[in-house]
């Protein structure tokens, strides 16, 4: 009988989400089983069940999606999924938690293809700020740009001794130097765009984190890249399907540009169908996490 093909989702919260489940039925698995409430401790006894139950043409058709929103503790997760193989009994693993790694990723690439086209300016050598860089989006979005290059500072709310912590984590778990700060008022957001090349808004949904009177302020700005779709928008002026359209806050940037949440959010949906499809149909086992979301957001922009 013909193997189906099944992708099992570990989820160490109480829900899995319903988007990611939806995106790996769409992306052609059979069978889509959610687990919640994971333990870090508990992914290689749940990696071997999936991996000795079907024989080696089985294990061509099964998957596993790690979700979640801590990016940390999915990154061990993959690890700890990976190292539980026992080949040829292996299966490829993809970790996205919160849909962190793909919007991350479909952020970046296209504020860099902006930056590029517009600029003649590489990611290498920017200077760019997260703000919002301490969620699960803001700090993939950080780690993947000071990964390239840029020189990247990470923008807490509300505390600086919090935003020091996920930088520190970040040099630990991916090598990377990131600047940390917090901005609350629209005087220390000022501050921070004044000199910058590019923002990246990740804060949470139906936020607005850079007014006009903050854009007024910026004296270099290039690109502004905003990934909240829920009204009010993160960045004054920039609209949902803006993707290079003239940042109309920030005139005394010559040429400087926007990028809006759904131009964003459609290169992300379309990357990950890609990745949950590369899952099922490679000859060889992979393993996805931000790094290879980033390599495919470049592809696909």
């Amino acid at each position: 009988m013909t193997k189906r093909s099944i992708i099992h989702m570990l989820n160490p919260m109480v829900h899995n989400s319903p988007f990611d489940i939806n995106m790996a039925l769409d992306a052609g698995y059979d069978a889509i089983i959610p687990y919640s409430n994971v333990k870090l401790d508990e992914v290689s006894s749940l990696t071997q069940d999936a991996i000795f139950s079907r024989g080696p043409a089985g294990v061509k058709k099964t998957g596993l999606f790690i979700g979640g929103r801590d990016i940390g503790l999915a990154m061990d997760m993959l690890d700890a999924a990976k190292n539980a193989m026992v080949p040829p009994f292996e299966i490829s693993v993809f970790a996205d938690p919160s849909g962190a790694f793909t919007t991350a990723a479909a952020l970046v690439a296209c504020v860099e293809r902006e930056l590029k086209k517009n600029f003649k300016q590489e990611l290498k050598g920017s200077k760019a700020v997260v703000f919002g860089g301490t969620g699960p989006v803001g700090l993939a979005t950080a780690v993947i740009a000071a990964e390239h290059g840029a020189d990247t500072t990470i923008v807490d709310h509300f505390s600086i001794d919090t935003a020091l912590e996920f930088a520190a984590e970040a040099k630990r778990r991916y090598g990377v130097d990131l600047r940390a700060t917090t901005a609350a008022s629209d005087a220390d957001k000022a501050r921070l765009v004044s000199n910058t090349d590019i923002v990246f808004c990740t804060a949470k949904a139906g936020i607005q984190v850079l007014n006009s009177s903050v854009l007024a302020d910026a004296k270099q700005l290039k690109v502004a890249g905003d990934v909240n779709a829920v009204p009010p928008l993160g960045v004054e002026g920039v609209e949902l399907m803006d993707f290079g359209a003239p940042l109309i806050h920030a005139p005394q940037c010559k040429g400087a540009v926007g990028i809006g949440a759904l131009a964003i959010g459609n290169v992300k949906y379309k990357l990950q169908q890609e990745l949950l499809k590369e899952t099922l149909q490679s000859d060889k086992p992979v393993y996805l996490d931000f790094r290879n979301a980033f390599k495919g957001a470049r592809s696909l922009v």
